[in-house]
């Protein structure tokens, strides 16, 4: 998938998946294109419950166990995968990210302390200090919002994603 050298990105750390909802929710209310917005956690695996997702058509039919979580930003959202990454798990992503993620699994031009995750971050512009961070993050059990768009966009973003209480929030310039 090509990306776009002239676009910039915020992401922000969420400590739980209602928080990312919520930043999410934040975002589609103050009217930002849901298109530019990914977002990923990883799923917990239970003994009880089976994890994945597959479609029928346009919808999800099963989802791990946070269903609720996922399932209502898929409405939301364009596009989403489970990624099986080694060291991370299972990784839930929705949006662009998804798009991103099979580049870098279709170059699978890995090196230097990024994975798979961390090569499509890279791919994007994003900072390799930073991409580890995220990664650890999301290894943690937290959860990323990513958009990615122009100066007024990310500028935008970053205004409301500021009031959802991050943990960490960073802009990221092209």
């Amino acid at each position: 998938m090509s990306t776009n050298p002239s676009e910039h990105a915020v992401v922000a750390i969420y400590e739980t998946h209602e928080a990312a909802e919520a930043a999410v929710k934040a975002l589609e209310k103050a009217g930002l294109d849901m298109k530019h917005l990914s977002i990923v956690g990883t799923e917990y695996r239970t003994e009880e419950q089976a994890i994945g997702f597959y479609t029928a058509g346009d919808r999800m039919k099963v989802w791990g166990t946070r269903g609720a979580f996922w399932g209502g930003l898929y409405g939301v959202l364009f596009g989403g995968a489970l990624f099986l990454i080694p060291a991370l798990g299972p990784l839930v992503v929705m949006g662009p990210l998804v798009g991103w993620i099979v580049g870098a699994l279709e170059g699978a031009v890995l090196g230097g302390t990024v994975g798979i995750f961390g090569a499509a971050l890279t791919s994007i512009g994003l900072p390799e200090d930073a991409v580890v961070r995220y990664e650890l993050a999301v290894k943690a059990g937290k959860f990323l919002v990513l958009v990615r768009g122009n100066g007024d966009m990310i500028e935008h973003a970053h205004g409301v994603l500021k009031l959802t209480g991050a943990a960490e929030l960073v802009a990221h310039p092209a």
